[in-house]
């Protein structure tokens, strides 16, 4: 990212580069996660498709949300949000969404594991962000409730009633896909 020519007043201008760049890679996963999300809603097949399908709607809608929040708070600081899908696939550190049609146990094992990664790196930039920009960290906070909430959603699907996991120790999405079905 470029340097800033300014910032917000209170915050050394180190210090909200590195903000910025936290916030730049948030909004890279906002991004790929709501168009992920909508992928699976458009996939999704099987006896529990209407459920699975309005379920992720809204998470769609929250998530287009969160996209907005951090790309005007990058603003704010003075930077320049990157949106471009180009940018999005450059600038992320995670691999494409690999599954494709498939059933709702399958998707949501598949999900499983893409919620972990993005709730995953919101708590480590909450910890960074402590002593660098609460405003910051309070968003991140607020959106990683969000998430874990859907999380949630998505594991109640794959839970069984002793309260292990389909998915547990899956490590690709194709593995907890596989183990969810």
């Amino acid at each position: 990212m470029p340097k800033l020519a300014y910032t917000t007043p209170g915050i050394e201008t180190a210090d909200a580069e590195r903000v910025v760049d936290l916030l730049q890679d948030r909004l890279f996963a906002a991004n790929d996660l709501h168009l992920t999300l909508k992928h699976v809603h458009w996939n999704v097949v099987g006896p529990h498709f209407i459920a699975v399908h309005e379920m992720i709607d809204p998470q769609v809608e929250v998530v287009r949300g969160f996209a907005d929040d951090l790309a005007e708070r990058i603003a704010t600081l003075g930077g320049s949000p990157q949106g471009t899908p180009g940018a999005i696939v450059a600038g992320r550190s995670w691999n494409e969404y690999s599954i494709g049609r498939a059933t709702t146990q399958e998707h949501l094992g598949a999900l499983d594991l893409v919620y972990q990664g993005v709730i995953t790196s919101y708590r480590a930039g909450i910890k960074e962000l402590e002593e660098l920009d609460p405003v910051t960290q309070d968003m991140f906070i607020a959106q990683t409730e969000q998430l874990e909430l859907f999380h949630w959603f998505i594991r109640a699907h794959l839970e069984d009633k002793a309260g292990q996991l389909a998915t547990a120790g899956a490590t690709t999405e194709a593995e907890a896909a596989r183990a969810a079905s």
